[in-house]
Protein backbone atom coordinates (compact mmCIF):
# COMPACT_ATOMS: atom_id res chain seq x y z
CA UNK A 1 0.00 0.00 0.00
CA UNK A 2 1.35 3.18 -0.54
CA UNK A 3 0.28 6.58 1.04
CA UNK A 4 0.36 10.14 0.66
CA UNK A 5 0.42 12.18 3.12
CA UNK A 6 -0.05 15.95 3.02
CA UNK A 7 1.64 18.83 4.77
CA UNK A 8 -0.10 22.08 4.94
CA UNK A 9 2.04 25.32 5.35
CA UNK A 10 1.14 25.33 9.07
CA UNK A 11 2.00 21.98 9.93
CA UNK A 12 5.88 22.43 10.10
CA UNK A 13 6.20 19.94 13.31
CA UNK A 14 9.12 18.13 13.21
CA UNK A 15 7.97 16.13 16.10
CA UNK A 16 4.66 14.68 14.89
CA UNK A 17 4.64 10.80 15.49
CA UNK A 18 4.53 10.73 11.53
CA UNK A 19 8.03 11.86 11.15
CA UNK A 20 9.45 9.52 13.73
CA UNK A 21 9.90 6.52 11.62
CA UNK A 22 10.87 6.52 7.69
CA UNK A 23 8.68 4.33 5.73
CA UNK A 24 9.82 3.95 1.71
CA UNK A 25 6.02 3.29 1.06
CA UNK A 26 4.66 7.20 2.59
CA UNK A 27 5.52 9.91 0.40
CA UNK A 28 4.43 13.41 2.01
CA UNK A 29 3.28 16.57 -0.69
CA UNK A 30 3.95 19.95 0.16
CA UNK A 31 2.95 22.96 -2.10
CA UNK A 32 3.02 26.99 -2.57
CA UNK A 33 -0.46 27.12 -4.70
CA UNK A 34 -2.11 30.66 -5.56
CA UNK A 35 -5.05 29.42 -3.78
CA UNK A 36 -3.40 30.57 -0.19
CA UNK A 37 -1.27 33.44 -1.91
CA UNK A 38 -4.50 34.98 -3.47
CA UNK A 39 -7.60 35.01 -1.03
CA UNK A 40 -6.43 38.19 0.63
CA UNK A 41 -4.00 40.35 -0.04
CA UNK A 42 -0.97 38.90 2.21
CA UNK A 43 2.43 40.82 3.60
CA UNK A 44 5.41 39.87 1.09
CA UNK A 45 7.28 38.83 4.89
CA UNK A 46 4.37 36.76 5.30
CA UNK A 47 4.19 34.51 2.03
CA UNK A 48 8.21 34.92 2.25
CA UNK A 49 8.08 33.43 5.74
CA UNK A 50 5.73 30.77 5.07
CA UNK A 51 7.54 29.60 2.21
CA UNK A 52 10.87 29.47 3.42
CA UNK A 53 9.83 28.01 6.82
CA UNK A 54 8.31 25.32 4.33
CA UNK A 55 11.33 24.75 1.87
CA UNK A 56 13.75 24.01 5.26
CA UNK A 57 10.87 22.01 6.92
CA UNK A 58 11.04 19.92 3.31
CA UNK A 59 14.69 19.95 3.24
CA UNK A 60 15.13 18.58 6.70
CA UNK A 61 12.46 15.54 5.66
CA UNK A 62 14.78 14.54 2.81
CA UNK A 63 17.50 14.74 4.79
CA UNK A 64 16.17 12.10 7.04
CA UNK A 65 15.07 9.82 4.75
CA UNK A 66 11.60 11.05 3.79
CA UNK A 67 9.98 10.60 0.46
CA UNK A 68 8.98 14.72 -0.33
CA UNK A 69 7.10 16.03 -2.91
CA UNK A 70 7.80 19.50 -2.96
CA UNK A 71 5.49 21.80 -5.82
CA UNK A 72 7.22 25.56 -5.99
CA UNK A 73 4.87 28.05 -7.03
CA UNK A 74 6.11 28.38 -10.31
CA UNK A 75 6.59 24.63 -10.74
CA UNK A 76 5.78 23.52 -14.05
CA UNK A 77 2.75 20.89 -13.14
CA UNK A 78 1.67 23.34 -10.28
CA UNK A 79 -2.35 23.57 -10.89
CA UNK A 80 -2.44 26.39 -7.66
CA UNK A 81 -5.28 24.99 -6.31
CA UNK A 82 -4.77 22.35 -3.25
CA UNK A 83 -7.35 19.76 -4.64
CA UNK A 84 -5.79 19.44 -8.12
CA UNK A 85 -2.42 18.91 -6.91
CA UNK A 86 -3.52 16.74 -4.16
CA UNK A 87 -5.30 14.32 -7.08
CA UNK A 88 -2.54 14.52 -9.44
CA UNK A 89 -0.08 13.45 -7.33
CA UNK A 90 -2.39 10.54 -5.67
CA UNK A 91 -2.56 9.45 -9.87
CA UNK A 92 0.93 9.88 -10.95
CA UNK A 93 2.28 8.34 -7.57
CA UNK A 94 -0.68 5.12 -7.54
CA UNK A 95 -1.55 6.32 -3.78
CA UNK A 96 -4.07 3.60 -2.26
CA UNK A 97 -3.95 6.18 0.72
CA UNK A 98 -4.89 9.78 1.47
CA UNK A 99 -3.50 11.11 4.47
CA UNK A 100 -3.70 14.60 6.18
CA UNK A 101 -3.36 16.42 9.06
CA UNK A 102 -6.89 18.35 10.34
CA UNK A 103 -6.56 22.01 9.01
CA UNK A 104 -6.73 24.88 11.73
CA UNK A 105 -8.50 26.88 9.30
CA UNK A 106 -12.17 25.93 8.50
CA UNK A 107 -12.16 26.82 4.69
CA UNK A 108 -9.52 24.00 4.42
CA UNK A 109 -10.74 21.78 7.11
CA UNK A 110 -13.84 21.36 4.64
CA UNK A 111 -12.07 21.64 1.59
CA UNK A 112 -10.38 18.50 2.55
CA UNK A 113 -13.39 16.50 3.59
CA UNK A 114 -15.40 17.41 0.86
CA UNK A 115 -12.45 15.73 -1.55
CA UNK A 116 -12.40 12.87 0.63
CA UNK A 117 -15.78 12.11 0.42
CA UNK A 118 -15.54 12.15 -3.45
CA UNK A 119 -12.13 10.47 -4.12
CA UNK A 120 -12.13 6.37 -3.99
CA UNK A 121 -9.47 6.01 -2.17
CA UNK A 122 -9.02 5.49 1.68
CA UNK A 123 -8.56 8.89 3.65
CA UNK A 124 -7.65 9.26 6.90
CA UNK A 125 -7.58 12.97 8.55
CA UNK A 126 -4.83 12.97 12.31
CA UNK A 127 -4.12 15.85 14.57
CA UNK A 128 -1.31 18.06 14.09
CA UNK A 129 -0.44 16.97 17.97
CA UNK A 130 -0.16 20.57 18.06
CA UNK A 131 -2.31 22.53 20.56
CA UNK A 132 -3.21 21.11 23.95
CA UNK A 133 -7.19 21.26 23.71
CA UNK A 134 -9.08 19.45 21.20
CA UNK A 135 -11.54 21.22 18.83
CA UNK A 136 -14.63 20.57 20.72
CA UNK A 137 -12.68 21.48 24.30
CA UNK A 138 -14.10 24.84 24.83
CA UNK A 139 -17.71 24.21 23.78
CA UNK A 140 -17.82 21.01 26.40
CA UNK A 141 -16.11 23.20 28.99
CA UNK A 142 -18.93 25.85 28.60
CA UNK A 143 -21.71 23.78 28.37
CA UNK A 144 -24.62 25.47 29.53
CA UNK A 145 -23.21 28.88 29.98
CA UNK A 146 -24.17 32.07 28.18
CA UNK A 147 -20.65 33.90 28.19
CA UNK A 148 -17.34 32.05 27.74
CA UNK A 149 -15.15 33.41 30.26
CA UNK A 150 -11.49 33.04 29.46
CA UNK A 151 -10.39 33.20 33.26
CA UNK A 152 -12.03 30.35 33.99
CA UNK A 153 -10.60 28.75 30.72
CA UNK A 154 -7.18 29.63 31.38
CA UNK A 155 -7.08 28.54 35.04
CA UNK A 156 -8.60 25.26 33.93
CA UNK A 157 -5.39 24.96 31.57
CA UNK A 158 -3.11 25.88 34.52
CA UNK A 159 -4.22 22.70 36.72
CA UNK A 160 -4.39 20.38 34.00
CA UNK A 161 -0.65 20.89 32.82
CA UNK A 162 0.24 21.50 36.36
CA UNK A 163 1.66 25.08 35.06
CA UNK A 164 2.54 27.24 37.65
CA UNK A 165 0.90 25.55 40.11
CA UNK A 166 1.56 24.68 44.10
CA UNK A 167 -0.31 21.13 45.81
CA UNK A 168 -3.52 22.66 43.77
CA UNK A 169 -3.32 26.19 43.86
CA UNK A 170 -1.38 28.75 41.78
CA UNK A 171 2.24 29.95 42.93
CA UNK A 172 2.25 33.43 44.61
CA UNK A 173 -2.11 33.15 45.72
CA UNK A 174 -2.82 35.08 42.46
CA UNK A 175 -3.68 33.39 39.09
CA UNK A 176 -3.64 36.52 37.14
CA UNK A 177 -1.14 39.84 37.26
CA UNK A 178 -2.68 41.60 34.89
CA UNK A 179 -3.29 45.00 36.48
CA UNK A 180 0.72 45.17 37.40
CA UNK A 181 1.47 44.61 33.85
CA UNK A 182 -0.14 47.55 32.93
CA UNK A 183 3.23 50.07 32.37
CA UNK A 184 4.35 52.90 29.71
CA UNK A 185 7.89 52.59 29.26
CA UNK A 186 10.27 54.68 31.07
CA UNK A 187 11.98 57.28 28.27
CA UNK A 188 15.33 55.94 30.34
CA UNK A 189 14.87 52.59 29.53
CA UNK A 190 16.02 51.09 26.33
CA UNK A 191 15.24 47.02 25.33
CA UNK A 192 17.79 45.05 24.31
CA UNK A 193 17.68 45.24 20.38
CA UNK A 194 15.63 42.48 19.21
CA UNK A 195 16.95 39.05 17.55
CA UNK A 196 16.63 39.13 13.86
CA UNK A 197 17.82 36.76 11.63
CA UNK A 198 19.82 37.27 7.81
CA UNK A 199 18.47 35.42 5.19
CA UNK A 200 18.66 36.09 1.85
CA UNK A 201 15.81 35.76 0.23
CA UNK A 202 15.76 37.58 -3.16
CA UNK A 203 14.96 34.33 -5.43
CA UNK A 204 12.07 33.66 -3.69
CA UNK A 205 10.68 37.16 -3.81
CA UNK A 206 11.57 37.17 -7.76
CA UNK A 207 9.72 34.05 -7.83
CA UNK A 208 6.50 36.07 -6.03
CA UNK A 209 6.81 38.68 -8.14
CA UNK A 210 7.03 36.75 -11.69
CA UNK A 211 3.93 34.70 -10.67
CA UNK A 212 1.82 37.82 -10.31
CA UNK A 213 1.22 37.18 -6.76
CA UNK A 214 0.12 40.82 -5.53
CA UNK A 215 1.41 41.83 -2.19
CA UNK A 216 1.73 45.08 0.57
CA UNK A 217 4.13 45.94 2.59
CA UNK A 218 8.09 45.88 1.85
CA UNK A 219 11.39 43.73 2.63
CA UNK A 220 14.54 43.58 2.60
CA UNK A 221 15.89 40.91 0.20
CA UNK A 222 19.70 39.84 1.56
CA UNK A 223 17.98 40.55 5.24
CA UNK A 224 14.74 38.42 6.14
CA UNK A 225 14.38 38.64 9.86
CA UNK A 226 11.96 36.18 10.85
CA UNK A 227 12.58 32.81 11.68
CA UNK A 228 12.14 30.02 9.15
CA UNK A 229 13.75 26.66 10.71
CA UNK A 230 12.94 25.08 14.11
CA UNK A 231 16.53 25.79 14.88
CA UNK A 232 16.17 29.22 14.60
CA UNK A 233 12.90 29.54 16.00
CA UNK A 234 14.66 27.92 19.40
CA UNK A 235 16.98 30.47 19.16
CA UNK A 236 14.38 33.80 19.30
CA UNK A 237 13.23 31.73 22.69
CA UNK A 238 16.87 32.11 23.99
CA UNK A 239 16.72 35.38 23.08
CA UNK A 240 13.62 35.90 24.64
CA UNK A 241 13.88 34.61 28.08
CA UNK A 242 17.81 35.71 28.39
CA UNK A 243 16.72 39.20 27.25
CA UNK A 244 13.38 40.08 27.58
CA UNK A 245 11.29 38.18 30.10
CA UNK A 246 12.89 40.38 32.87
CA UNK A 247 10.74 43.10 31.76
CA UNK A 248 8.11 41.45 29.71
CA UNK A 249 4.98 41.63 31.97
CA UNK A 250 5.25 44.85 33.06
CA UNK A 251 5.62 46.49 29.85
CA UNK A 252 3.95 44.41 27.44
CA UNK A 253 0.92 47.13 26.91
CA UNK A 254 3.26 49.86 26.08
CA UNK A 255 4.21 51.44 22.94
CA UNK A 256 6.69 53.68 21.73
CA UNK A 257 7.47 54.72 18.49
CA UNK A 258 11.48 54.13 19.31
CA UNK A 259 11.12 50.37 19.12
CA UNK A 260 9.03 48.32 17.59
CA UNK A 261 10.18 44.94 19.09
CA UNK A 262 10.33 46.02 22.74
CA UNK A 263 10.23 43.25 25.38
CA UNK A 264 8.23 40.92 23.23
CA UNK A 265 8.91 36.87 22.15
CA UNK A 266 7.36 37.32 18.36
CA UNK A 267 7.27 33.74 18.84
CA UNK A 268 3.77 33.86 17.13
CA UNK A 269 4.94 33.06 13.59
CA UNK A 270 6.96 30.11 14.69
CA UNK A 271 4.27 29.08 17.31
CA UNK A 272 1.32 29.09 14.60
CA UNK A 273 3.12 27.12 12.06
CA UNK A 274 4.25 24.82 14.59
CA UNK A 275 7.92 24.96 14.55
CA UNK A 276 8.07 25.17 18.41
CA UNK A 277 5.53 23.20 20.56
CA UNK A 278 3.32 25.84 23.22
CA UNK A 279 4.53 23.56 25.95
CA UNK A 280 7.96 23.41 24.99
CA UNK A 281 8.52 27.12 25.04
CA UNK A 282 5.96 27.61 28.56
CA UNK A 283 9.08 25.22 29.81
CA UNK A 284 11.36 26.97 29.05
CA UNK A 285 10.39 30.40 29.85
CA UNK A 286 9.12 28.76 33.49
CA UNK A 287 12.91 27.25 34.06
CA UNK A 288 14.40 30.23 33.30
CA UNK A 289 11.86 32.20 35.99
CA UNK A 290 12.73 29.46 38.19
CA UNK A 291 16.38 29.78 37.79
CA UNK A 292 16.86 33.53 37.66
CA UNK A 293 13.95 34.49 40.39
CA UNK A 294 15.95 37.16 41.81
CA UNK A 295 15.33 39.04 37.84
CA UNK A 296 12.30 37.40 36.89
CA UNK A 297 9.41 38.08 38.84
CA UNK A 298 6.04 36.43 38.95
CA UNK A 299 4.03 38.60 36.92
CA UNK A 300 6.51 38.54 33.92
CA UNK A 301 6.25 34.94 33.68
CA UNK A 302 2.89 34.53 34.20
CA UNK A 303 1.41 37.44 32.01
CA UNK A 304 3.55 35.36 29.69
CA UNK A 305 2.27 31.54 30.23
CA UNK A 306 -1.28 32.95 30.27
CA UNK A 307 -0.69 34.65 26.05
CA UNK A 308 0.22 30.78 25.33
CA UNK A 309 -1.81 28.38 27.18
CA UNK A 310 -4.66 30.64 27.59
CA UNK A 311 -5.80 33.43 25.01
CA UNK A 312 -4.29 31.56 22.09
CA UNK A 313 -5.99 27.89 23.20
CA UNK A 314 -9.04 30.11 24.32
CA UNK A 315 -9.44 32.08 20.93
CA UNK A 316 -9.11 28.71 19.17
CA UNK A 317 -11.51 27.01 20.88
CA UNK A 318 -13.97 30.24 20.34
CA UNK A 319 -13.00 29.52 16.28
CA UNK A 320 -14.34 26.02 16.27
CA UNK A 321 -17.10 26.33 18.58
CA UNK A 322 -18.51 29.28 16.50
CA UNK A 323 -17.53 28.50 12.83
CA UNK A 324 -18.70 29.43 10.04
CA UNK A 325 -21.76 31.75 11.52
CA UNK A 326 -18.47 33.66 13.28
CA UNK A 327 -17.24 35.20 9.95
CA UNK A 328 -20.44 37.22 9.45
CA UNK A 329 -21.34 38.44 12.66
CA UNK A 330 -21.64 41.77 12.85
CA UNK A 331 -23.84 43.23 16.21
CA UNK A 332 -23.42 46.77 15.21
CA UNK A 333 -23.76 46.52 11.75
CA UNK A 334 -20.87 48.66 10.68
CA UNK A 335 -20.45 49.34 7.08
CA UNK A 336 -17.84 52.24 6.38
CA UNK A 337 -14.96 51.54 4.46
CA UNK A 338 -11.40 50.50 6.14
CA UNK A 339 -9.37 54.23 5.31
CA UNK A 340 -6.90 54.53 2.56
CA UNK A 341 -4.12 55.19 5.13
CA UNK A 342 -4.88 51.72 6.81
CA UNK A 343 -2.28 50.56 3.10
CA UNK A 344 0.22 53.44 3.24
CA UNK A 345 0.57 54.52 7.14
CA UNK A 346 -0.53 58.39 5.81
CA UNK A 347 -2.36 60.05 8.53
CA UNK A 348 -1.86 62.76 10.77
CA UNK A 349 -3.13 60.60 13.85
CA UNK A 350 0.47 59.59 15.10
CA UNK A 351 -0.83 56.29 16.37
CA UNK A 352 -2.12 55.12 13.76
CA UNK A 353 0.40 56.30 11.45
CA UNK A 354 3.58 54.52 13.37
CA UNK A 355 1.46 51.08 13.63
CA UNK A 356 0.24 50.91 10.30
CA UNK A 357 4.30 51.92 9.27
CA UNK A 358 5.59 49.54 11.77
CA UNK A 359 3.57 46.53 10.40
CA UNK A 360 4.05 47.36 6.56
CA UNK A 361 7.88 47.36 7.22
CA UNK A 362 7.91 44.42 9.66
CA UNK A 363 4.75 42.51 9.36
CA UNK A 364 4.41 42.71 12.94
CA UNK A 365 2.40 44.86 15.65
CA UNK A 366 2.12 43.91 19.13
CA UNK A 367 -1.25 43.26 20.31
CA UNK A 368 -1.81 46.14 22.09
CA UNK A 369 -1.21 48.14 18.94
CA UNK A 370 -3.38 46.28 17.03
CA UNK A 371 -6.05 46.28 19.54
CA UNK A 372 -6.14 49.60 21.04
CA UNK A 373 -4.96 51.81 18.24
CA UNK A 374 -5.76 50.15 14.68
CA UNK A 375 -8.91 48.21 16.28
CA UNK A 376 -10.00 51.27 18.51
CA UNK A 377 -10.23 53.66 15.67
CA UNK A 378 -11.83 51.01 13.35
CA UNK A 379 -14.45 50.38 16.03
CA UNK A 380 -14.94 53.83 16.80
CA UNK A 381 -15.50 54.68 13.21
CA UNK A 382 -17.66 52.18 12.07
CA UNK A 383 -15.58 50.46 9.82
CA UNK A 384 -17.26 46.90 8.06
CA UNK A 385 -15.40 43.95 10.09
CA UNK A 386 -15.25 42.08 6.82
CA UNK A 387 -13.04 44.85 5.18
CA UNK A 388 -11.02 44.76 8.84
CA UNK A 389 -10.68 41.03 8.75
CA UNK A 390 -9.27 40.83 5.54
CA UNK A 391 -6.56 43.59 6.45
CA UNK A 392 -5.62 41.89 9.53
CA UNK A 393 -5.41 38.29 8.06
CA UNK A 394 -2.97 39.94 5.17
CA UNK A 395 -0.46 42.68 7.29
CA UNK A 396 0.87 40.22 9.64
CA UNK A 397 3.15 37.36 9.29
CA UNK A 398 1.38 35.51 12.12
CA UNK A 399 -2.30 35.99 10.70
CA UNK A 400 -4.13 32.50 10.26
CA UNK A 401 -7.52 32.59 10.46
CA UNK A 402 -8.19 30.68 13.75
CA UNK A 403 -6.18 33.39 15.37
CA UNK A 404 -6.52 36.50 13.44
CA UNK A 405 -10.76 36.03 13.12
CA UNK A 406 -11.66 35.73 16.68
CA UNK A 407 -8.94 38.35 17.84
CA UNK A 408 -10.99 41.07 14.79
CA UNK A 409 -14.50 40.16 15.32
CA UNK A 410 -14.36 39.47 18.68
CA UNK A 411 -11.79 40.70 20.98
CA UNK A 412 -11.18 44.21 18.64
CA UNK A 413 -14.53 44.91 17.24
CA UNK A 414 -17.09 43.43 19.29
CA UNK A 415 -18.68 42.03 16.22
CA UNK A 416 -19.80 39.10 17.74
CA UNK A 417 -21.79 40.94 20.48
CA UNK A 418 -19.97 39.45 23.39
CA UNK A 419 -18.92 35.63 23.05
CA UNK A 420 -15.09 37.05 23.65
CA UNK A 421 -15.28 40.22 25.25
CA UNK A 422 -17.81 41.44 27.87
CA UNK A 423 -17.50 44.95 26.65
CA UNK A 424 -16.19 46.66 23.63
CA UNK A 425 -12.47 47.60 23.81
CA UNK A 426 -12.35 51.42 22.93
CA UNK A 427 -11.08 53.76 24.28
CA UNK A 428 -10.27 57.71 24.16
CA UNK A 429 -7.13 59.69 23.51
CA UNK A 430 -6.18 59.18 27.52
CA UNK A 431 -5.33 55.46 27.25
CA UNK A 432 -3.19 56.09 23.96
CA UNK A 433 -1.17 58.58 26.01
CA UNK A 434 -1.10 56.71 29.24
CA UNK A 435 0.72 53.46 27.86
CA UNK A 436 2.55 55.22 24.67
CA UNK A 437 4.94 57.79 23.49
CA UNK A 438 2.46 58.82 20.84
CA UNK A 439 0.96 62.09 21.44
CA UNK A 440 4.29 64.19 22.06
CA UNK A 441 4.34 65.45 19.14
CA UNK A 442 1.23 64.64 17.10
CA UNK A 443 -0.60 66.76 14.74
CA UNK A 444 -3.76 66.37 17.16
CA UNK A 445 -4.08 67.64 20.57
CA UNK A 446 -4.82 64.51 23.07
CA UNK A 447 -6.57 66.12 25.57
CA UNK A 448 -8.56 68.33 23.14
CA UNK A 449 -12.05 66.79 22.13
CA UNK A 450 -13.68 69.31 19.73
CA UNK A 451 -11.56 71.78 18.36
CA UNK A 452 -10.06 71.29 14.68
CA UNK A 453 -6.84 70.07 16.16
CA UNK A 454 -8.87 67.73 18.84
CA UNK A 455 -8.02 63.92 18.48
CA UNK A 456 -9.91 61.94 16.72
CA UNK A 457 -10.23 59.77 19.36
CA UNK A 458 -12.14 61.48 21.68
CA UNK A 459 -15.03 62.48 19.94
CA UNK A 460 -15.44 59.29 18.56
CA UNK A 461 -15.61 57.82 21.54
CA UNK A 462 -18.47 59.54 22.74
CA UNK A 463 -20.12 59.25 19.44
CA UNK A 464 -20.10 55.87 19.32
CA UNK A 465 -21.45 54.85 22.54
CA UNK A 466 -24.33 57.57 22.27
CA UNK A 467 -25.11 55.91 18.70
CA UNK A 468 -25.02 52.30 20.17
CA UNK A 469 -26.48 53.04 23.42
CA UNK A 470 -29.71 51.01 22.53
CA UNK A 471 -26.80 47.63 22.55
CA UNK A 472 -24.76 48.95 25.35
CA UNK A 473 -25.76 50.58 28.14
CA UNK A 474 -27.65 47.94 29.99
CA UNK A 475 -23.51 46.11 30.10
CA UNK A 476 -22.51 46.40 33.77
CA UNK A 477 -19.02 47.46 33.17
CA UNK A 478 -19.39 50.68 30.92
CA UNK A 479 -22.67 51.45 32.91
CA UNK A 480 -20.11 54.43 34.43
CA UNK A 481 -19.72 55.56 30.85
CA UNK A 482 -22.95 56.17 30.61
CA UNK A 483 -23.74 57.70 33.68
CA UNK A 484 -20.86 60.40 32.39
CA UNK A 485 -22.56 60.51 29.45
CA UNK A 486 -25.70 60.98 30.61
CA UNK A 487 -24.51 63.82 33.18
CA UNK A 488 -22.46 65.92 30.63
CA UNK A 489 -24.27 69.56 29.31
CA UNK A 490 -26.21 69.20 26.37
CA UNK A 491 -24.12 71.63 24.59
CA UNK A 492 -21.36 69.89 25.45
CA UNK A 493 -22.73 66.63 23.84
CA UNK A 494 -24.09 68.48 21.00
CA UNK A 495 -20.35 69.77 20.31
CA UNK A 496 -19.06 66.19 20.71
CA UNK A 497 -21.61 64.91 18.58
CA UNK A 498 -20.99 67.66 15.72
CA UNK A 499 -16.95 67.20 15.74
CA UNK A 500 -17.45 63.44 15.53
CA UNK A 501 -19.64 63.52 12.93
CA UNK A 502 -17.38 65.73 10.99
CA UNK A 503 -14.54 63.70 11.37
CA UNK A 504 -16.29 60.41 10.05
CA UNK A 505 -17.50 62.32 6.61
CA UNK A 506 -13.82 63.88 6.18
CA UNK A 507 -12.32 60.19 7.37
CA UNK A 508 -10.13 59.62 4.77
CA UNK A 509 -7.76 63.35 5.59
CA UNK A 510 -7.51 62.94 9.16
Amino acid sequence: MFTLRLILGDQLNLQHSWLQKVNPDITYLMMEIGQETDYVRHHIQKVVGFFSAMRNFAEVLKQQGHKVIYLKLDHVDNSQNLNSNILKAIDQNGATRFEYQMPDEYRLDHQLKQLCAEIDIETEGFDTEHFLTSREFLTQFFEGKKTYLMESFYRQMRRQYDILMDDGQPIGGKWNYDKENRKKLPPDLAPPPPLEFDQDVTSIVKMIENTGVKTIGSIDLRKFIWPTSRQQSLELVEHFVTNCLPYFGIYQDAMTPEYWSLYHSRLSFSLNSKMLHPLEVVARAIDQWRRHADKISLPQIEGFIRQIIGWREYMRGIYWAKMPEYQKLNYFNHRRKLPEYFWTGDTKMACVNHTVKQSLKYAYAHHIQRLMVTGNFALLAGIDPDQLDKWYLGIYIDAIEWVEITNTRGMSQFADGGIVGTKPYVSSANYIQKMSHYCKGCHYDSKDRTSERGCPFNSLYWHFYNRHADKLAEIPRISMTYRTWNKMQPQKKSLLIERADWLLKNIETL
